[in-house]
């Protein structure tokens, strides 16, 4: 019997008092949509009991995002914001899946995906930017 096993976010990878916070929750999302994708070509149980398990994650990586938005610019507060929301979105996708049965269960797992990619497309816009505006900065000194 194949047991799934739940994504665990390393401390490294969701802390954000480390020395690049941001990349940090990006693997982390990264990561997350990882798990998903994983959880939505498992059959019968497994893919529910891979997703129940993926749930405690996605609030946790919420939270890490949401204690990070205070120290951004005000376009990198938009984008993270954005990203809560599709972290948000996922989660209730998947709490709607493990809730549902045949197509339901199937487009609930599909949206969850899909949100999740949304995330990390955000997350990945606020990185690329905090890395370009810091590579500007070293420039002009």
């Amino acid at each position: 019997m194949n047991q799934t096993q739940p994504i665990k976010i390393a401390p490294s990878r969701a802390d954000h008092t480390g020395k690049d916070p941001l990349a940090g929750i990006r693997a982390a999302a990264q990561e997350l949509h990882g798990a998903i994708s994983d959880a939505a070509v498992q059959r019968g149980q497994a893919i529910k009991d891979h997703l129940q398990a993926i749930g405690p994650t996605v609030t946790s990586l919420i939270s890490s995002v949401k204690t990070v938005i205070g120290d951004q610019n005000e376009v990198a507060k938009e984008h993270l914001a954005e990203a809560v929301k599709h972290l948000e979105g996922a989660k209730t996708q998947i709490a709607t899946g493990l809730k549902s049965t045949g197509d339901a269960f199937q487009a609930a797992t599909r949206q969850a995906l899909a949100d999740s990619h949304d995330a990390v497309q955000k997350i990945s816009e606020v990185v690329a930017a905090t890395r370009s505006a810091h590579a500007n900065t070293k420039q002009k000194v």
